[in-house]
């Protein structure tokens, strides 16, 4: 019980599950939350990892209620820990003038916004309390500016950003800490299929080591890896005629059933 506790959501497969292995290298404790909760406690098991040093959560992000007993039990049997970590995330394409698209735009902004919101939410007051910890999400590059096809994720993502924006300011006074990881391309099952040039490729576990880097020297908002940080600038100072010409012919994220 010495050792600190981090929090992660999405944990059954690419960055979630990088971050947890990453922390659990350093001995940390793990509490990881998956709709896949199996696949965690396989790995878990791979790894080595017994039930002192890790516990597994089969919860939805969407699901507010769940997710906030599941963060009372943690904080009950486990302890508040130092680290949370919203990091569960979808990404599907969509298009506007297809009806069953909009049911697509509502998930993507459920997991990846409200998903943020309610995975804060049961230790926001306790670490207010102690005035100590760290809220840390994962955003997106795709925050930046709104990309064709990729609406719903570009527009849950930049959500996210503002929303920890709020947030960190609130917290401030009272000792708690929320970063915003952006990262750029990352080689897992959401990219898998991108029909598009994906620049700076990171592995899971590279974007890990240098995600742990960050946190520790509390960035409040950090692009990985840095180059995509001097695209993301290019592009936001970018004129909007010339951004949409430049982007226009972008391949489309594929929609659900592509």
């Amino acid at each position: 019980m010495s050792a600190p506790l981090v929090w992660i959501t999405g944990a059954s497969s690419g960055i979630g599950q990088a971050l947890a292995q990453e922390y659990a290298r350093a001995g940390w404790r793990l509490a990881l939350v998956a709709r896949r909760a199996a696949l965690v406690e396989d790995w878990a098991r791979a790894q080595g990892l017994d039930a002192g040093r890790c516990r597994v959560w089969a919860v939805d992000v969407r699901d507010v209620d769940a997710l906030a007993r599941a963060g009372a039990e943690c904080i009950a049997e486990l302890g508040l820990p130092d680290l949370v970590i919203a990091n569960a995330g979808v990404s599907v394409g969509v298009d506007t003038a297809d009806r069953a698209d909009l049911e697509v735009l509502r998930e993507t902004l459920e997991v990846n916004l409200l998903g943020v919101a309610a995975t804060f939410h049961p230790f926001v007051g306790p670490m207010r309390e102690r005035r100590r910890g760290t809220l840390v999400a994962i955003a997106s590059v795709a925050a930046v500016r709104g990309l064709p096809g990729h609406g719903a994720y570009c527009a849950s993502k930049a959500g996210v950003v503002a929303y920890c924006e709020s947030l960190r300011v609130e917290c401030r006074a009272q000792g708690v800490r929320v970063l915003t990881l952006l990262p750029g391309f990352v080689a897992t099952p959401l990219t898998a299929r991108n029909r598009f040039a994906m620049p700076f490729l990171l592995s899971a576990p590279q974007f890990a080591q240098r995600a742990r880097r960050a946190i520790a020297a509390g960035r409040a908002y950090r692009v990985i890896p840095w180059p995509m940080a001097i695209v993301t600038r290019l592009l936001r100072a970018l004129p909007d005629a010339w951004y949409d010409r430049l982007i226009e012919r972008r391949g489309r994220k594929r929609r659900r059933g592509e």
